[in-house]
C-alpha cells in the first residue's frame, strides 16, 4: 500500500472505519470527483439553455457541451488554485474555458460561484436522497415481515427499565415500522422544496442578463430536471437545512432501534440478538462477548447527524445577500449527514433483517415477577366491585406481599376476602395471566402493516 492508502483522518472516508460508517455508493456521490463532475454538468446545463434561447450563441453552446471533460482536468492544479482563491469555481473555470477553444468565452456567462456550487450540491442530494429512500422502503419491508412474525410473541413491556405490563415484540416491530412509514411520507414532502436549483448572479437579481435571466433560469432547470426558485436562495437557506434535518429524524428513528437492540440483548434481558457472523461483536480479552456492533455504529450515527442538524440550522442565520461563513458550514454538514445516514440504514437493514429474536426467554421474563406484571389487570377487574381506588389499594397490598414473603400475585390475591368474594382461584389464574392482558396490541400490528403495505412499504 502506498502512503496515500492512509491519508484519510474522518471516519467517514477512512480505511478503518469507513464502511462501518458509510456505504461506498453514499461515498461515491460525495466524493470530489463526482462534486467537481456536478460543477462541470451545471456549466455545460447553463450554456445549453443560453444557447437555445440565443442569449450565447448555439454553436458555442454546442461546443462547450461537447468539449468540457471533467475526467481531463488537473485535480491537482485545481486543488491548488481552490486553496488560493477559496472555492473552486473560478479555477476549475479556467481550465472548462481551455478545453472549449474559442467558444470558451461564453463559459459561465452571467453566472457566480455560488449559483454552480448549490446547484450541484442540489444534484448530489437528489442522488442521495433516492439512495436514502431505497433503503427506507427496503427497511419498511424488514419491520412489517418482523411485525407479522411476531404479531403474538409476548413479552414484558417496560417503562422507566422495569416491568410494565405485557406487550408483544410484533407490536415493538409495528411501532419502528409506523415511525419511517412517516419518514417515507416527510421525503416524498420534501423533495419539491428541496430540489430547486440556483441561478441569480452577483446579488441575486440576474441583472448581468438584462431581461433574459428569468428565461435563461427557467431553461437551466429544465435542463438538469430540477424546480425553478421562486427567489433566489443565496442566503436562504431552509431547503438545504430541511434536508439535513429530515435525515436526523431518519437516524434519530435508528438510534432508537438500535437502543432497544442493544438493552434486549444485554446478559439480563436475552431477548433479541444480532445476526451471528463469526467474529463479530467479539472481544478482545472475554471470548464469550457478543457486543450489538451494528446498533452501536446506528446509534453514534444518530447522535452525529443530530449536530450536523443543529449546524444546518445554525447556518440559516446569513448576512445580507451573501454569506461570509455560515455557507461553508454546509459543505462540512451535507456530505457527511448523507454518508453517516446511509452507513446507519446499511445496519439497520443488515441487523434487523437478521435479527434473532429468542420467544422463550421473552415468556420466561415475562413470568419472571409471578404475576405482577399485570396488576393493573386484576385492579380493573375488582374496581366494579370495590371501586377503582379500593381496589388499587387492595392489589397494592397484595403486590407488597408478594414482593416481601414470595408467591405469585394469584396466591397473594386469594388470601383477602376483599378478592375472595368475587373471583375464585380459576378467575385468579386467568386474571393474573400476562398473555391474557395484551390489549389492543396484536391488533395495532395488523393496523400499522395494513397501512404501511398499502403506501408502498
Amino acid at each position: 500500500m502506498t502512503p496515500s492508502t492512509f491519508a484519510s483522518s474522518t471516519a467517514i472516508d477512512s480505511l478503518l472505519f469507513r464502511d462501518a460508517f458509510g456505504t461506498p455508493r453514499m461515498r461515491g456521490i460525495f466524493a470530489d470527483r463526482s462534486l467537481v463532475a456536478r460543477y462541470v454538468e451545471v456549466e455545460v446545463a447553463l450554456a445549453r439553455a443560453q444557447g437555445r434561447c440565443g442569449v450565447i450563441p448555439a454553436d458555442a453552446a454546442g461546443e462547450i457541451a461537447a468539449r468540457c471533460d471533467a475526467d481531463a482536468l488537473d485535480f491537482e492544479l485545481l486543488r491548488k488554485e481552490t486553496d488560493i482563491v477559496g472555492y473552486p469555481i473560478l479555477p476549475l473555470v479556467h481550465q472548462l474555458v481551455k478545453q472549449c477553444g474559442e467558444a470558451g468565452r461564453y463559459l459561465h456567462w452571467g453566472a457566480t460561484t455560488q449559483d454552480i456550487m448549490d446547484t450541484a450540491t442540489v444534484l448530489q442530494v437528489r442522488d442521495a436522497l433516492d439512495q436514502v429512500g431505497e433503503d427506507i422502503a427496503a427497511l419498511r419491508v424488514i419491520l412489517a415481515d418482523l411485525a407479522v412474525e411476531h404479531r403474538d410473541t409476548a413479552m414484558p413491556g417496560r417503562t422507566h427499565l422495569q416491568h410494565a405490563l405485557p406487550i408483544t415484540f410484533g407490536y415493538k416491530a409495528a411501532i419502528w415500522l409506523a415511525m419511517f412509514d412517516r419518514h417515507a411520507v416527510r421525503l416524498d414532502e420534501l423533495r419539491p422544496r428541496v430540489l430547486v436549483g440556483q441561478f441569480a448572479g452577483a446579488a441575486g437579481t440576474l441583472a448581468s442578463l438584462g431581461d433574459r435571466g428569468l428565461e435563461v433560469q427557467g431553461l437551466l432547470m429544465e435542463e438538469l430536471g430540477l424546480g425553478v426558485p421562486a427567489t433566489t436562495w443565496h442566503v436562504a437557506r431552509d431547503g438545504l437545512a430541511e434536508a439535513v434535518n429530515f435525515l436526523a429524524l431518519v437516524t434519530g428513528s435508528l438510534g432508537k432501534i438500535a437502543y432497544d437492540v442493544m438493552l434486549l440483548s444485554s446478559t439480563e434481558f436475552g431477548e433479541v440478538f444480532e445476526p451471528f457472523v463469526p467474529g463479530r461483536g467479539a472481544s478482545s480479552t472475554m471470548p464469550q462477548k457478543r457486543n450489538a456492533i451494528s446498533s452501536e455504529l446506528m446509534l453514534a450515527a444518530s447522535k452525529s447527524v443530530r449536530q450536523h442538524a443543529g449546524l444546518m440550522l445554525d447556518a440559516m442565520v446569513q448576512d445580507l445577500e451573501r454569506a461570509t461563513g455560515p455557507w461553508h458550514a454546509e459543505w462540512i454538514a451535507i456530505p457527511e449527514s448523507f454518508v453517516l445516514t446511509a452507513g446507519a440504514l446499511h445496519q439497520a437493514k443488515f441487523m434487523l433483517g437478521g435479527l434473532v429474536v429468542d420467544a422463550g426467554r421473552m415468556a420466561r421474563n415475562l413470568d419472571m415477577t409471578d404475576g405482577l406484571i399485570v396488576a393493573e389487570a386484576v385492579m380493573m377487574g375488582l374496581a366494579p366491585f370495590t371501586g377503582r381506588q379500593q381496589a388499587h389499594d387492595i392489589v397494592y397490598d397484595a403486590c407488597r406481599t408478594v414482593n416481601t414473603r414470595g408467591g405469585t400475585l394469584a396466591d397473594a390475591l386469594e388470601q383477602l376476602p376483599d378478592v375472595r368474594a368475587h373471583f375464585d382461584r380459576a378467575a385468579l389464574e386467568r386474571l393474573t395471566s400476562p398473555r391474557n392482558y395484551l390489549g389492543a396490541a396484536p391488533q395495532m400490528v395488523d393496523r400499522a402493516v395494513a397501512l404501511s403495505r398499502a403506501a408502498g412499504g
